[in-house]
């Protein structure tokens, strides 16, 4: 196996390992209808890295099965999958650094803001309260993304040049 292809491979596993870990450290804040999941400030990550997409999938599938409900291990798993994939392909797509960040940060924010309420609607007599539940998703899942994601992701970004440009390795 090439030294690159083990190089992703472990960076897919350890995507999925460090977000799943993360939502269940933190299971109060991560599974409730108020909810700020810290992990997702991973799901900028497919701006550097196109197996993250595999990582945050699988890792939100493991984290989502602690959760016991059936829509949130599928839908919300599918949330994270689709937003990962459109937040790669931002990144593909816009040059401008700033620009490539911003937008790279919208989808996990708008999608899971969406979605996530859905799930809890199946299971509860609440309808009128989706809005609200996009509302308070939203509003976390921003925390997680710019709070948190953005810093992460110049973070890795700066490390990663390093790396490259250290050819002693």
């Amino acid at each position: 196996m090439k030294k690159t292809t083990t190089v992703k491979l472990v960076r897919t596993a350890v995507i999925a390992a460090v977000y799943a870990c993360i939502t269940l450290a933190l299971y109060p804040i991560s599974f409730s209808v108020l909810q700020v999941r810290v992990s997702e400030a991973l799901t900028i990550l497919p701006l550097l890295f196109p197996e993250a997409i595999v990582g945050l999938t699988a890792g939100c599938l493991i984290a989502n099965c602690f959760s016991g409900h059936v829509l949130d291990i599928v839908f919300g798993t599918l949330a994270t999958f689709i937003s990962a994939v459109i937040t790669y392909f931002i990144g593909r797509k816009i040059k401008n650094c700033y620009l490539k960040v911003l937008l790279g940060a919208l989808p996990p924010v708008i999608i899971n803001a969406f979605v996530v309420p859905f799930t809890y609607l199946a299971v509860s007599e609440l309808e009128q309260a989706y809005f609200l539940g996009v509302l308070s998703v939203g509003a976390g899942q921003a925390i997680a993304v710019f709070a948190l994601g953005i810093p992460l992701y110049i973070a890795i970004k700066k490390l990663n040049e390093r790396n490259k440009g250290d050819t002693s390795q």
